[in-house]
């Protein structure tokens, strides 16, 4: 006689899938609190901005920074903000942006994490014509280091396309990241070589390559805004191609994202964002690296909004960055770049254990 019946089933039950309007609901919150999110992170940029604007070897209180803004008194406090502060916070604001949504976007194309602006060879390829300029042309200023820094970046970055394409083919990841290295560690030896010939005439190149916001004014921003401009938007409209890529070529083709379309058009916008930005600031290292796995943190794997989220975040790292730099060797300072290499350098090592760990 059987002595199971009656008795209820073990068999796990599957729970019912959630109403349309539950899950329309959960969604809206999800949109909802990203877009709190990036309020805040917007809140978080003016704070440090006004930091920015009242510390340095003379500080000047918030009060008289506001009052300043809106309504100059011609005094020194104003000079200092609007001649000086104002010109370094808004280049600040505008660079770390760029550099912010560079990385972002270099590490959606290579779909490597450990990817930075500067593997395109548009670094090596702006410092190479800086050098080029002042050895062979004796330019000397801020200003003229931007065109030429602008032209090189665009020049090594054309080449590294090009031999990461395999002239008929498409241009992989993998292939833009060999041939950027190549690039890179060309241009090094000849950046390298030429400095070597007359050091005294490079003292510029020294200053500008290890990066800095300071000596800057309008001039330099209006140089390189529409570049950062044009830049960002070509970035910001590859959101939906990216989200499409990462799900891998095949997957992404059928999805229909056109994927040497989308790489050319990433490939030029992180020429005109990091081109722009290091011609104007000299190579700022690590801001492109980790403000995009922040970024990842806080809003998960959707480019629409690691895009503005990196945007948005990296201008804290950037001018908290100097603000820190001009604090601790008042009344001089320690410039932004080598700030920003000290704080990246344990995320970097922090990611690279990490990713040896998930990956043995």
């Amino acid at each position: 006689m059987s002595t199971d019946v009656g008795l209820p089933s073990l068999a796990p039950v599957q729970p019912p899938p959630a109403p349309p309007n539950e899950r329309h609901s959960s969604r809206r919150r999800a949109v909802s609190g990203r877009l709190a999110g990036l309020v805040l992170a917007i809140a978080v940029v003016a704070v440090v901005a006004l930091l920015s604007l009242a510390v340095g070897a003379k500080p000047i209180p918030l009060g008289t920074v506001v009052h300043e803004l809106f309504q100059p008194s011609g005094s020194d406090d104003a000079g200092i903000v609007r001649g000086l502060r104002i010109p370094r916070t808004l280049l600040g604001l505008a660079v770390g942006a760029a550099l912010g949504l560079a990385g972002a976007l270099m590490q959606a194309l290579t779909r490597n994490p450990l990817a930075d602006p500067g593997l395109l060879g548009v670094n090596a390829g702006a410092a190479a014509a800086v050098v080029t300029a002042i050895g062979l042309l004796g330019v000397t200023s801020p200003i003229g280091y931007v065109w030429f820094a602008l032209l090189g970046a665009a020049l090594a970055a054309t080449v590294v396309y090009l031999l990461g394409s395999g002239g008929r083919g498409t241009a992989t990841a993998v292939r833009l990241t060999l041939a950027g290295t190549a690039i890179t560690a060309a241009l090094t030896g000849y950046i390298s070589g030429l400095v070597l010939l007359d050091p005294r005439a490079f003292d510029g190149y020294r200053f500008w390559s290890v990066g800095s916001l300071a000596g800057r004014d309008l001039s330099v921003l209006a140089a390189v805004g529409p570049f950062l401009l044009a830049g960002a938007v070509c970035a910001l409209a590859l959101a939906r191609p990216l989200n499409a890529l990462a799900l891998g070529e095949e997957s992404g083709r059928s999805l229909g994202a056109h994927l040497g379309r989308t790489r050319g058009v990433g490939v030029l916008a992180v020429t005109l964002l990091c081109g722009a930005a290091t011609a104007a600031l000299g190579p700022i290292a690590f801001v492109g690296l980790t403000v995009p796995h922040v970024a990842r943190a806080l809003v998960g794997p959707d480019q629409r909004w690691i895009l503005p989220y990196s945007m948005v975040l990296a201008p804290i790292l950037l001018l908290g960055a100097d603000v820190i730099g001009r604090m601790i060797a008042r009344p001089g300072e320690v410039e932004v770049g080598i700030v920003t290499a000290f704080v990246g350098a344990p995320v970097l090592v922090a990611l690279v254990r990490r990713t040896r760990m998930a990956h043995p």
